[in-house]
Order: structure tokens, then C-alpha cells, then sequence
């Protein structure tokens, strides 16, 4: 399967152009070779969402968008075995956790189907200031223009509608660029569209490396830009985007934190699932565990044994929990970073064998706060659980970081839960319950360098809108 960029509904596919193979994790076989955009590419896909914008998408009634958004839904219901077996052929993502991927996708399309056509604006009470007499003031919220959509490898259906449905909702272009590693479900997702209907231009697909990227990024043409990604990147596009609007969804070394009180044993059936699905590759997935001294060791004890039972394997196997890293070299790398913590003190509990792309559930201890595993992101299927005695160090620990994207606090008590939430500096917290549940309608994003702006429907709306002031002086 050869696959092309699209631009204004036509595949750029010529056999004259420079590819790159897209292989499964788990057994390296060829599931696509993608016919890489060129920089004239990027120019043309640019300015044709432009002219597509003022063209058609800005002035597109909401209830068109609306019914676009919600065929797309449908088609996707539909399309969904097919999008489960992409997304476990080029990601190596188990078929469990792909289904979800595709299920919590068709959720995405219709929480932006609905409000697509509730995008509100307000009248304000000119009066309320001196001179402000017979006079009425309108606030509306209007569309940027063309949005620049970046996306990792690791949700490469739901983060890329985690950019695309919002800003078709409010009346945008975008030019989308999926991560190279998984391109193939970001572009059966731009033909999905096509067939709900979107007008071409409207989502123009390039396909490419970070190449490509980095020009999206400082086109004069693209009113805003929203990646999801790596610090280091994101810091680029922050530097390089100029006066347009950005949203960075960045890293994180999610902190999770379980009390005398908490209920041990749903904490420890989570934090298996938040450690460890998808190999760790989450952006919000549990890296680090804080146990009150006193549960320490019960929790421990369980939290391998569970560990233990997670079946390693064929991703296309429902019954398997992990499968691969999205590559060997990032394999090499999470088991360098468990080597080097090992050699500074560190102990590993159970795991920490690699076999190729596959690196086994690590559970780690006696480990430090400069350790790469504790304090840099690790992106992999290992955990390090901690113990603490007191309250006020447990929050030092978790705030102690340049992260904060989410957290997990267990506890029964709801004085302590929402004191130690308002102390968390983190985007969001849970209460009893993983860093890593997230829901699609929450305003997901993180503090310090985790990131800017936030995701979620309503509130990636609001940031791909900005507000229009409308005053009249009446007679």
C-alpha cells in the first residue's frame, strides 16, 4: 500500500518521489510506504486551506459542520474493525486498547457534532460603565482560519480528532500532519471525511517527517498551531511560532499518590492498566507511585504480582496486555535508563528484560530523584514506586518536577483529596482513581513545561476561535 499526501481531495503520489516505509512494531512487516510531501507540497496545501477558508469553511452554517461531524461518526462506527486492525498494524497497540482508541474517536466527532452548534458569544451591559448609555455591545466568537495540526504516533486516530473535529466545529481549515511512524489511520481518517462530505481543502493531509513539520509551523498562512509531542519539539515551536496561537501537549512523569486510606486494591488493578498499556507510551501514563510507609509493602507485593500476570505478545491476540514499543531503539533506550538506575542504586522488582521492541513491565525501587526514570519522561512500560511518611513531603515529591500534566490521588478522605489536588501542580487530578484515565470532554493540559493551552472539545474550541467585539450606539 503506497500512500500520498492530499491536497484539495487529490493524492499527491507521483512514483518519482522520495519514500519511507511504515512497519508494524511487533513483526516489522511493510504496512505502507508513504510518498513523502515536498516543501512545494506544504506551500500548496497551505494556501489552498486558506482560500478554502474564506472560500467555504467561514461562512459554512454550524448545522452543515454539525451533520458533517456526525456522519463522520457514523462512518467510523461503521469503519471500526478496519481502523482497530490500522491502528494494532503500524502502532503495535494490543486490539483492546485499539478498540478503545476508535470508540473514544467516534465520541470526539459527536461531542464536536453537538457543539458545533453551540458556540455562543454574549451581550454585555454597555451601561455598566459612564457614557455607556443606549448603547449595546455584542461578543461573538469567529473562526482563526488554517490550523496546523501535529500528531504523535502513540493515538494516532483520537489526538489527531482531538485537533481536527474542534476546528472543523468551529468553522476552520486544518493541514494536518500525522506522525510518520503512524500515518496510515491519519489517512484513511482524512478519506472518512471526504465521504461525510467536508469539503477539499477543508483537511489537507501532508505526509512527511519533522521536515515538514517545522515549515507548517512558521507558514504566514496558518493562524494556529496544535502538537502533541516531545518537550524538546514543542520548545522549538514555541520559539519559531511567532504571534500565532499555540496549544502544546508536551511530556509528563505523571505522579500518583496512594494514602493509608486509599482502597489498595483498586489502586493497584488501575495502576497495572496505568503503568503499563500501550507499553507506557502515554503521555499521562503512571510513572511515578507514592505510597504512605505503612501500605508500602502490601501494595508492593500486589502490585508485582498483578505485574506478573500482564501476557506479553502478538498485539492482534486479545488476549495480550503489552506488546511493542513503537521501535527497537526506543526499546534500547527505556532499557538504558533502567540499567543506569540500577547501577546508581536503584532495584528492579520484577521486569526490565528486552527482546527487541519488546520491553518487559518494570516495577522499580530505591530509586532517586535525578534518576532519568524519575525525573525526565520515560515513555515506556516502567514505574517507580516510592514510599513516603507525611502528607506535606508526598506533595514536595509530586511537585517536585519541570512536569504537570495529570495525577492520581487515593484516599477516603474528601478533606485531604481536594487539599492535596488544590496543592498538586498539575493540570489535572484525579481523585481516586489513575493519572492516566482521561476523558475526551475534560479541558486536558498541563503546567510548567507540560505544555500550553488545553484539549477537550469545548475548551480546543475556544482556543480555535477568538472573540469579536461588536458595539452599536443606538438613536
Amino acid at each position: 500500500m503506497r500512500l500520498g499526501s492530499i491536497i484539495n481531495g487529490q493524492e499527491r503520489n507521483e512514483p518519482n518521489r522520495e519514500t519511507l516505509e511504515v512497519k508494524n512494531p511487533y513483526n516489522q512487516e511493510i504496512v505502507a510506504e508513504l510518498a513523502l510531501a515536498t516543501k512545494t507540497d506544504l506551500n500548496e496545501a497551505v494556501e489552498n486551506a486558506f482560500e478554502t477558508f474564506h472560500s467555504t469553511m467561514k461562512t459554512m452554517p454550524a448545522y452543515q459542520r454539525s451533520d458533517i461531524l456526525r456522519k463522520a461518526a457514523d462512518l467510523l462506527e461503521e469503519k471500526q474493525e478496519d481502523f482497530t486492525d490500522t491502528i494494532v498494524q503500524e502502532a503495535g497497540k494490543p486490539i483492546k486498547y485499539s478498540r478503545d482508541e476508535i470508540n473514544r474517536s467516534v465520541q470526539v466527532l459527536r461531542f464536536a457534532s453537538e457543539l458545533a452548534k453551540n458556540i455562543t458569544g454574549e451581550v454585555l451591559p454597555m451601561d455598566a460603565a459612564i457614557g455607556g448609555e443606549n448603547r449595546m455591545g455584542l461578543v461573538k466568537r469567529i473562526p482563526l482560519g488554517v490550523v496546523g495540526a501535529i500528531t504523535p504516533f502513540n493515538f494516532p486516530l483520537n489526538l489527531s480528532l482531538h485537533k481536527i473535529a474542534p476546528a472543523i466545529a468551529a468553522g476552520n481549515t486544518i493541514v494536518f500532519k500525522p506522525a510518520e511512524k503512524t500515518p496510515v489511520s491519519g489517512y484513511k481518517l482524512v478519506k472518512l471525511f471526504q465521504e461525510a462530505g467536508l469539503p477539499d481543502g477543508a483537511l489537507n493531509l501532508l505526509m512527511g517527517t519533522g521536515a515538514v513539520g517545522a515549515p507548517l509551523v512558521t507558514h504566514e498562512k496558518v493562524h494556529k498551531v496544535s502538537f502533541t509531542g516531545s518537550l524538546a519539539v514543542g520548545k522549538k515551536i514555541r520559539e519559531t511560532a511567532g504571534f500565532k496561537k499555540v496549544t502544546l501537549e508536551l511530556g509528563s512523569n505523571s505522579p500518583n499518590i496512594i494514602f493509608e486510606d486509599g482502597d489498595i486494591e483498586t489502586a493497584v488493578k488501575r495502576l497495572v492498566v496505568g503503568a503499563f498499556s500501550f507499553s507506557g507510551q502515554v503521555c499521562i501514563h503512571a510513572q511515578r507511585i507514592f505510597v504512605q510507609k505503612n501500605v508500602y509493602q502490601p501494595f508492593l507485593e500486589q502490585f508485582i504480582k498483578e505485574t506478573r500476570a500482564l501476557k506479553i505478545g502478538d498485539p492482534m491476540v486479545e488476549a495480550t496486555d503489552i506488546g511493542p514499543m513503537i521501535t527497537e531503539k526506543e526499546a534500547e533506550r527505556a532499557k538504558l535508563w533502567i540499567e543506569d538506575a540500577v547501577k546508581n542504586g536503584a532495584k528492579i522488582e520484577v521486569g526490565g528484560e528486552q527482546n527487541g521492541t519488546i520491553l518487559s513491565p518494570t516495577i522499580m525501587t530505591d530509586v532517586d530523584r535525578n534518576m532519568k526514570i524519575i525525573a525526565e519522561e520515560v515513555f515506556a512500560p516502567i514505574v517507580s514506586v516510592i514510599p513516603f511518611d507525611t502528607e506535606e513531603e508526598v506533595i514536595g515529591y509530586a511537585n517536585d518536577s519541570i512536569y504537570g500534566l495529570q495525577a492520581g490521588v487515593f484516599t477516603q478522605d474528601i478533606d485531604r483529596a481536594i487539599r492535596v489536588a488544590d496543592q498538586l501542580e498539575i493540570g489535572g487530578v484525579w481523585i481516586n482513581d489513575i493519572s492516566t484515565y482521561r476523558q475526551d470532554n475534560i479541558p486536558y493540559g498541563g503546567v510548567k513545561q507540560s505544555g500550553i493551552g488545553r484539549e477537550g472539545i469545548k475548551y480546543a474550541i475556544e482556543e480555535m476561535t477568538e472573540l469579536k467585539f461588536i458595539g452599536i450606539k443606538l438613536k
